[in-house]
């Protein structure tokens, strides 16, 4: 939600509860807005659970209170609330107690066995991803629709010349977000995680900076490697791999993370006088240390090893790989461990001219895309629809990421019955032996399935592709997610129980 719109929406509520006159007091807990009224019977519970950025109202009979859902924008939408209304209905020390009171109950939460952590973190962790990420989806899934689009006006409609200024610029537009997707991340997570989003963001600016990518881009033959991975720098003499981090999101997210206890300790230990150029400048040379050090070595480690695995697999038998990159290759994306898994694909077509591995990845794009589709025709929330479709196309244009981190994910069941419907579909294609002759992919790369020498393939890749696309659309229609679904609260007392646990 812009902060543009705030002005708006907290006048549709104040219209919403039976208007100024209605209202006595007004507080907020870290979800909801609770508003003490003269009479409640005024307020239009239908109404104002339909405004975009509201994902819930009730009235709390026990309190006394008529609570709005708002979630992590609820200040803003309060001190809005209060600028239209007067400070006559200001609480504060009713507020600090309800805010007191929510985080409190967040942390009795907590779980009691190993697994209970287990899934707690993960919970967490995929809170924070989307949490980083919900700021930029709109700009993702353009930039995602754009790319599709340049595609197909370039490659299979040969509108555009791939050498032309014209592609070259377009391209760039389409490509920036995402290229330089560790500095956004960065400021948005490092606003989420309260750390300091400058000093973040520049951290997301030195991974993607020229000469680092250059080094991850440099030749590694003859290069030493350990379990694979070329040590392709040194840093002070330690030797140390540099993985090309555009596109990733992980390690800045650890990055904003780290920055927030450090920055804390540096704060306490400088002096005055030199806190505001010394603070920044030590975080961000301890925490890129530890990212390119530490975090982004491990990253490719475990990514290597799974592309071992998943060579394995489809050198062995191309369905049961299809089974299990169509259900889990997604979940290699969000953590950025689909890295070592490119140069696979890229071996295969430069040295034979196909790749059977990115066919079978293929599926996962169209799922993705297929699983915001589900949640678009099921949703009632106008704003929820808009954002689902974006996601949709993107997806559909071979950019998953708006799907994933704007909807998908962010109600985590549309996440996994996306990825049933792409287990099922890469199943079938590997079971048909599918192979892609080209690097793009999703629906709008139909002309990477065209052979000469197997005319059968493309429709192979129609075939699995409608399976994926249905499956997808209905498990998440009918399983994956309903309208209550959006009610953030759940989501927003973990993040604040994490953010107390890096204090």
């Amino acid at each position: 939600m812009a902060k543009q719109d705030y002005k708006k929406l907290a006048a549709d509520i104040i219209d919403g509860v039976g208007g100024a006159d209605n209202v006595d007091k007004v507080i907020h807990c870290i979800t909801r807005l609770r508003f003490y009224l003269k009479d409640e019977k005024k307020a239009d519970t239908e109404k104002i659970s339909s405004l975009p950025g509201v994902a819930g109202a009730v009235y709390n009979v026990a309190l006394g209170q008529y609570q709005i859902v708002i979630g992590p924008a609820v200040t803003d939408v309060y001190d809005q609330v209060v600028a239209q209304l007067g400070t006559s209905v200001v609480d504060e020390n009713a507020t600090n107690q309800a805010v007191a009171e929510t985080q409190a109950s967040a942390g009795k939460k907590r779980p009691t066995n190993p697994w209970g952590w287990i899934v707690y973190g993960f919970q967490l962790l995929i809170g924070t991803i989307t949490g980083s990420m919900i700021p930029i989806i709109g700009l993702l899934a353009a930039s995602g629709i754009l790319k599709g689009f340049l595609t197909l006006f370039t490659f299979n409609l040969g509108w555009i010349d791939v050498k032309s200024t014209t592609y070259i610029l377009i391209n760039a537009m389409g490509d920036s977000t995402f290229y330089f997707l560790p500095i956004l991340v960065g400021y948005t997570a490092a606003k989420q995680l309260k750390s300091d989003p400058i000093t973040v963001a520049a951290i997301g600016g030195v991974l993607v900076h020229p000469t680092v990518i250059a080094i991850a881009a440099a030749s590694t033959k003859g290069i030493n490697s350990l379990f694979g991975i070329p040590l392709n720098a040194t840093f002070f003499g330690l030797p140390i791999h540099i993985p090309n981090y555009s596109y990733t999101i992980f390690p800045i997210i650890f990055a904003a993370w780290l920055a927030r206890p450090v920055g804390n300790w540096l704060k306490k230990v400088l002096p005055l006088s030199l806190r505001s150029i010394f603070q920044p400048l030590f975080t961000l040379f301890i925490v890129t240390t530890v990212v390119v050090a530490i975090v982004g070595p491990v990253i490719s480690l475990i990514s290597a090893g799974l592309a071992a695995v998943i060579n394995f697999l489809v050198t062995s038998n191309e369905a049961i790989a299809g089974l299990v990159i169509g259900a889990f290759y997604q979940c290699l994306v969000i953590f950025g461990l689909h890295w070592m898994v490119i140069p696979l694909i890229s071996n295969d077509i430069a040295s034979t001219g196909h790749s059977v591995l990115n066919g079978l990845v293929n599926f996962t794009m169209i799922a993705q895309g297929a699983g915001a589709l589900g949640v678009w025709a099921k949703s009632k929330k106008e704003d929820l629809k808009n954002l689902a479709f974006a996601g949709a196309l993107s997806g559909f244009a071979g950019v998953t990421e708006p799907a994933m981190y704007g909807i998908n994910l962010k109600y985590g069941r549309v996440f996994w019955m996306a990825s049933i419907g792409s287990a099922v579909g890469a199943f079938t294609a590997g079971l048909m032996k599918i192979n892609m002759y080209g690097f793009t992919g999703s629906w709008i790369g139909f002309p990477s399935f065209f052979s000469k020498t197997n005319p059968n393939n493309i429709w192979i890749f129609v075939i699995a592709s409608i399976v994926t696309t249905v499956v997808s659309f209905l498990a998440v229609y009918f399983w994956g997610f309903k309208d209550n679904d959006v009610d953030m609260v759940r989501n927003v007392e973990r993040k604040n129980v994490f953010k107390e646990a890096v204090n």
